[in-house]
């Protein structure tokens, strides 16, 4: 498998931390298809929307955001980032990204998840308990994976109503789609990604990236267990992060949008403090998983990652709090003309020695 690049966006909407000025959900948006066109014509491989139903966001219909983007693209990957399929039908799902697919000429993929626990709302908006949080992920998984795989379905669960030689289309241009199982730091999540030979998509938001290598052994354990080969299980890792021409431009630049998200979309909340100047730095040394820096800090954080646990995959958030676009354009030529091709050509010799 060739190593991959993309970005992934929530399309926060928060209050600039400079000017105090809101950003309205149409500019935000814009700015999001923007990004991706960019991304392509850079040369990225992927492009992921992740969904919060809260009004600090403005992405929530994933697959329709997906489709504008794809009229505007030919090439990248197109992928939910992730899908909180707990709370949404595995067939209505289905559907929505086999037409994406369709209208994309192939390039629909999706990440599945069960959501964040501090953004648990989305389980009251959509009518489910949250005391069903596991036993609805487990169900809805395997109707989705029995839908990708079968045109006509028998099924029958606790949480929606059977289905009887019922047909579902229309099928994507492959007949299948990707389907990563989204997973944060739960060693039986990684296992049933595994098992069921789904990709794993890490979500490395902080912390030493020491603590992903026992998930991506238990899952390749497991896939192993279950009959798939190696090249059926490939990981990606996901991160925020930003870059800048020097590490000192890096963190002057992102901290007040870091500190922004933290202090009026996840304080909100109750789960997090505000970090410090001092924390937030901290949290960008080479053993931590924020990728803030120069160029070849980043290079030297992706490297490092690969050597522990070989991922596939590397997905970066470049706009969190309310980055404007302009930084964000910036941060994403670095990314494609600093960072890709040292990356590249370091795992291609490291293959090679192999």
């Amino acid at each position: 498998m060739s190593f991959e690049f993309g970005l992934y966006t929530f399309g926060d909407l928060t209050r600039d931390p400079h000017s105090g000025r809101a950003m309205s959900a149409k500019q935000r948006l814009d700015e999001v298809v923007a990004a991706a066109k960019l991304a392509e014509d850079v040369g990225l491989d992927v492009f992921g929307l992740g969904e919060h139903h809260t009004l600090n966001f403005s992405v929530t219909a994933t697959p329709v955001v997906l489709s504008a983007i794809a009229q505007y693209t030919t090439k990248i990957r197109l992928t939910s980032a992730t899908t909180v399929l707990s709370t949404v039908d595995p067939v209505r799902l289905y559907e929505d990204f086999a037409t994406l697919d369709l209208l994309s000429n192939g390039r629909a993929e999706i990440i599945a998840g069960r959501g964040a626990l501090v953004f648990s709302d989305t389980y009251k908006l959509f009518g489910y308990d949250l005391a069903d949080y596991d036993d609805l992920f487990d169900e809805k998984i395997e109707l989705l994976l029995k839908v990708n795989e079968n045109e006509t379905v028998t099924w029958n669960g606790r949480f929606r109503p059977e289905l009887v030689e019922s047909e579902v289309g229309p099928r994507p241009l492959g007949g299948k789609l990707p389907i990563w199982i989204g997973v944060g730091r739960t060693l039986a999540s990684a296992e049933r990604a595994g098992r069921l030979g789904a990709g794993l998509a890490l979500a490395q938001l902080s912390g030493d990236p020491i603590r992903l290598k026992p998930l991506v052994e238990a899952y390749r354990a497991a896939g192993k267990a279950a009959g798939f080969k190696p090249e059926q299980l490939p990981v990606s890792i996901s991160s925020h992060g930003y870059i800048g021409r020097t590490p000192r431009q890096a963190v002057d630049e992102y901290f007040p949008y870091h500190a922004n998200y933290f202090e009026h979309i996840m304080q909100k909340r109750n789960s997090a403090d505000r970090p410090s100047r001092e924390e937030f730095e901290l949290a960008t040394a080479p053993d931590n998983a924020l990728a803030v820096g120069g160029p070849q800090q980043i290079i030297e954080k992706i490297l490092l990652q690969h050597e522990l646990i070989g991922h596939n995959r590397y997905m970066l958030q470049l706009d969190i709090g309310g980055v404007p676009y302009a930084q964000v354009a910036n941060a994403i030529e670095l990314l494609a003309t600093e960072v890709i091709p040292v990356v590249r050509r370091e795992l291609n010799k490291k293959a090679a020695i192999v």
